[in-house]
């Protein structure tokens, strides 16, 4: 029997991710009492996000290429990086990525790790993301709104951390932020696809369902 691995660090082939359909999840549970009001509780702190790639493939090429993709992630077995083709970005689509996108904390001086995150929504209701697939080699990262060196930090893909060197540490009272491009972690929510040839020969699959992993 083969042994899970947590994760391989390859991305799912982007033509086909940029025609995916699909976004964020939430688990609440609700309940309707007697008076006609409503008890709602989250079940889950965090969203999660599923995907169907189906829609992406429209050719022979991009046909084969998921069906190597597949077969190398074992089907639902290996999870591995998507482009998720709405939200991939510290900023919105239509701006370009700057690092002071994202606050991530403010320094003491002795504090040399900073959770890498995206926020969504403002004030106490805002939901904090952690983001722990970022295109490292493109990683911004800014101290007191000053864009720091790429000698300055590096990134623990480990716990989802932006950590300074021990001469880069932040000082009391900056402000930390950054901005980046990102994948999210996925897996085949199935372990089958069934292909199919349409009257041109141009391949498709009915649905190729992806769903977000904690790592």
């Amino acid at each position: 029997m083969t042994e899970f691995s947590d994760f391989h660090d390859v991305q799912f082939p982007l033509t086909v991710a940029f025609g995916a359909t699909g976004g964020p999840e939430r688990r609440n549970e609700i309940v309707s009492l007697t008076s006609g009001r409503e008890k709602r509780n989250a079940r889950t702190a965090n969203s999660r996000r599923r995907f169907d790639a189906g829609t992406g493939v429209r050719s022979l090429a991009d046909l084969y290429e998921v069906i190597a993709f597949f077969e190398a992630r074992r089907g639902s077995l290996h999870a591995f990086r998507f482009r998720d083709p709405f939200d991939m970005k510290s900023c919105a689509p239509d701006r370009t990525i700057s690092a002071l996108d994202q606050g991530l904390g403010t320094g003491n001086g002795v504090n040399t790790r900073f959770a890498l995150v995206k926020t969504y929504g403002t004030g106490s209701d805002a939901y904090l993301r952690l983001i722990r697939k970022p295109v490292v080699s493109g990683l911004m990262v800014a101290v007191g709104g000053i864009v720091q060196s790429a000698a300055a930090f590096s990134f623990d893909a480990a716990t989802g951390e932006v950590v300074f060197a021990a001469g880069a540490i932040p000082a009391s009272g900056q402000v930390v932020s950054a901005g980046y491009e990102f994948d999210v972690p996925v897996r085949f929510d199935t372990d089958s696809l069934s292909a199919s040839l349409t009257a041109f020969k141009v391949g498709q699959f009915p649905a190729i369902p992806l769903t977000e992993v904690l790592l």
